[in-house]
């Protein structure tokens, strides 16, 4: 195993201290490894969270427009209740706060509880999750479809309109309009390796990848030999298509790195969907290509289409800062 590390029990503390380190509009509760926006403003507050191994993902998208909260778990794991409790003490300004949650069993649970002993203290919060991964939504023995990199664009358009003032039932609404117009699907090239374990999670042959793939290493729905990035992309397009109706509709589109995969083979693969989309009268608004929900160093990708409307644009055109976003293309 070769990382850039000290002790593989402090990653999280201590790529959260560097986080917020290289930008002065961040804070850091130590205690319960909480990155949170120092320039308060009165508004509904947003929280977000869960394991991390998926950076820029969550930390990256503390900022104006965007979160106001992340909390951070051990690597793949949800944070504790009373970590996402202080997470939603800093977050509240008297108008309520909204979780935005990935559909994962932990992370349901934790937000669930840190919610109840929230309202206990007279603080108002709403729970969104997050579901756009079509690759699980027949699989069995699992919480329903997985939240993945569909997540960001909630994010945005969850804290633009929450910056514009919008009261918290506003702020919600929009929320959960977004992640019913949000559809993902991805694949690896190849795992990834935990820090404390030091071996891969699974394995796959040198020749061989597989589809529909969770960014925890879950499995996916099938295993195939390497395919042209042509042929995965109409692989991917295919499957977001028999889960929604796209057609004649205009969207965002974010092709998502986990890792590992070059800035080359993401542009690639986006000008095949581009090819796709474009065949079926498909407008694209806006396009997004890069690592924004990681896999530690997993090496792969995922699309995500977002089907728009008049709001949802104006939504996510909107300006917004965070540290990741300051070298990418959702300001």
């Amino acid at each position: 195993m070769k990382k850039i590390i000290n002790n593989p029990l402090d990653v999280v503390n201590e790529m959260l201290l560097g986080l917020v380190e290289s930008d002065p509009t961040l804070s850091y509760l130590t205690e319960h490894n909480v990155v949170y926006r120092k320039n308060k403003s009165v508004k509904v507050g947003l929280v977000s969270g869960g394991g991390s191994g998926h950076e820029p993902t969550h930390g990256g998208y503390v900022g104006k427009g965007m979160l106001d909260v992340a909390v951070a778990g051990n690597v793949f794991a949800s944070p504790a209740p009373l970590a996402i409790l202080a997470g939603i003490r800093e977050a509240n300004n008297g108008l309520g706060v909204i979780l935005i949650v990935k559909n994962y069993s932990g992370d349901i649970m934790n937000f669930e509880m840190a919610k109840d002993l929230a309202e206990a203290e007279g603080i108002a919060v709403e729970m969104v999750v997050v579901h756009d991964d079509v690759a699980t939504k027949d699989i069995k023995n699992t919480t329903g479809r997985r939240g993945i990199a569909g997540t960001i664009l909630v994010h945005k358009i969850t804290g633009a309109k929450a910056e514009s003032g919008a009261s918290l039932s506003e702020t919600k609404a929009i929320a959960e309009k977004a992640i019913n117009n949000i559809r993902t699907m991805g694949m690896a090239l190849s795992s990834c390796i935990l820090p404390a374990v030091g071996t891969p999670i699974f394995k796959l042959n040198e020749n061989e990848i597989e589809i529909g793939m969770g960014i925890h290493g879950e499995p996916g729905i099938h295993r195939t030999e390497l395919l042209t990035s042509a042929e995965l992309a109409n692989i991917l397009v295919e499957r977001i298509f028999l889960d929604m109706d796209f057609n004649d509709s205009e969207v965002a589109v974010l092709v998502n790195g986990l890792g590992a995969t070059p800035l080359m083979e993401l542009f690639i693969l986006y000008h095949d969907v581009h090819t796709i989309l474009t065949k079926n009268n498909i407008k694209i608004h806006r396009s997004f290509v890069g690592n924004y929900m990681t896999s530690l160093e997993m090496a792969g990708c995922s699309l995500t289409l977002l089907k728009l409307d008049d709001e949802l644009k104006q939504l996510l055109d909107a300006t917004c800062d965070t540290p990741a976003l300051k070298i990418m293309n959702l300001r």
